[in-house]
């Protein structure tokens, strides 16, 4: 029985896919939050610049590796091929984590920026408390509900997804355009300054143990502060590997799009801190209600224009939260559907129905979005750091992945080839496998906390369960009927 012919999904589907992923709401509610860790908008916005010099190498990687292996796996995929398959376990499994906890962080997020915006939603008395945060049923409805939206769009296939990625990324984009240049409109140069500062604690907020201290104590340190938090916020890249199973014909141009997302998302995020740094004093910036990108303009243009300004960033920020929210939930169901293909996990997240949809790994990520109106915004960060741990080592295990297969697999069809080749390719490696290695070092500027540790651990941990669960599922296939689960069939 032949299955219905599936919608192909094009090159700017796929840009908008990863940059509305990439972008999100993080450069609304969390921009404030990068300036005082950075010690200000003009580190924080160098930072994201250097940023570019860490992640354009590893997308490269990927725009060479995706052409190659078009298909839904990604990292996991590459390392299939370039190591073995307990390696390939290991990358997609943590990449399955950092996809799938941003699920619940999207859905906390906006019943927590609605809540601001609608203090109404808040009225009363809670029904409980997590880590010290409230929870109100109005904002369980709520989240709920976008949920029960994302994954009904999701069923329907991922060409159903990328045209409402498509509409929303456009949209997120022009309202932060509008937000950059009323910013400069309103604002002097002076609000840029101190250019670099630490001095004032009660701008980084509270803590278990006191007020919150920085790891750094220059310019220097401010600019790469930055880096721990990028690997959460530049991720979403990763979603176009994901979906490259549904690509038209052109894959060297869908492998560019990874490339050309972050970076645009780096820029992206590096004029917005220089614009909205010149458009209100950062450091009382610092202490506005979330969404801080929209409270500052109210106070910049008292009156309509300032509540005109408000709400076209807010909308903004609301659109971003979808992209991101959208764009992972597909990616996280595929990779979850493409480790069960190649039994690295239980075979019963492999079921596709016949548009091609990861059934089961939709429900997973349909259960995780659930629980996350649940939980309290007090879990953003938690789930923040330990995302950008999850990230950073499978984008190393990708980087090395290119590596092995250009000197072991040279002959390996190659539509698209990085510039710098081999060089490149070493570059991304061992630059990446430094920054792994500082984000579990206390001391270090890049080390995501202990709680990220600690939640790190236990995710490998499961996936080690599941790997050794699902043995007896991989003895009973040969070689061959592994690897057509991992990279599907080949044509005659």
């Amino acid at each position: 029985m032949s299955t219905p012919e599936r919608k192909k999904v094009s090159a700017i589907d796929f840009f908008c896919l990863g940059f509305g992923a990439i972008v999100g709401v993080g450069w609304a509610v969390s921009i404030n939050g990068w300036m005082t860790n950075c010690g200000g908008p003009v580190p924080a916005g160098i930072g994201y610049l250097l940023c570019l010099i860490i992640m354009v190498p590893v997308a490269l990687c990927y725009c060479e590796l995706v052409p190659m292996m078009p298909v839904a796996g990604g990292g996991m995929a590459f390392a299939f091929r370039a190591f073995n398959e307990k390696v390939a376990t290991i990358s997609g499994w943590a990449a399955f984590g950092a996809f799938v906890f941003i699920i619940p962080w999207e859905a906390i997020q906006i019943t927590d920026v609605l809540g601001y915006l609608i203090p109404a939603l808040k009225a009363g008395n809670p029904l409980y408390t997590v880590l010290g945060s409230d929870v109100y049923l109005s904002t369980i409805i709520i989240g709920v509900v976008c949920s029960v939206a994302i994954f009904a769009i999701n069923m329907r296939g991922l060409a159903s997804a990328a045209l409402l990625q498509k509409i929303l990324c456009f949209f997120l984009i022009g309202c932060a355009i509008v937000g950059a240049i009323a910013a400069l409109v309103g604002g002097t140069p002076g609000n840029l300054t101190p250019i670099y500062d630490v001095s004032d604690p009660t701008i980084y907020g509270p803590t278990a143990d006191g007020l919150k201290e920085v790891s750094h104590s220059s310019m220097f340190g401010g600019c790469f502060a930055i880096v721990s938090q990028a690997a959460f916020f530049l991720s979403g890249f990763e979603t176009i590997p994901q979906g490259v199973e549904d690509a038209g014909g052109d894959l060297k141009g869908v492998g560019k799009t990874v490339v050309l997302s972050v970076s645009m998302a780096c820029i992206f995020y590096a004029i917005l801190l220089f614009c909205f740094g010149y458009g209100y004093q950062w450091q009382a910036f610092a202490h506005l209600a979330r969404p801080a990108a929209a409270s500052m303009f109210p106070l910049i243009f008292p009156g309509t224009t300032g509540t005109v300004l408000f709400w076209i960033l807010t909308i903004g920020a609301v659109a971003g939260l979808l992209t991101t929210w959208n764009g992972f939930f597909t990616a996280s169901a595929n990779l979850l559907m493409a480790m069960a293909r190649g039994r690295l996990i239980p075979k019963v997240f492999a079921k596709q129905n016949a548009n091609g949809v990861a059934v089961n790994g939709q429900l997973v990520c349909f259960l995780l979005s659930l629980a996350g109106p649940f939980v309290g915004a007090n879990m953003i960060d938690p789930l923040t750091t330990f995302s950008a741990a999850a990230f950073m080592l499978s984008w190393c295990l990708t980087a090395w992945s290119l590596v092995l297969l250009r000197k072991n697999h040279p002959e390996m069809e190659r539509p698209y080839k990085i510039p710098g080749g081999m060089a490149t390719g070493l570059f991304a490696a061992i630059l990446m496998t430094v920054v792994l290695v500082c984000a579990f070092i206390p001391v270090s500027p890049f080390y995501v906390g202990d709680m990220a540790v600690k939640m790190f651990i236990i995710w490998m941990a499961i996936g080690v369960i599941f790997f050794l669960v699902s043995g007896g599922q991989r003895k009973g296939l040969s070689e061959a009927e592994l690897e057509e689960g991992v990279f599907g069939k080949k044509d005659a």
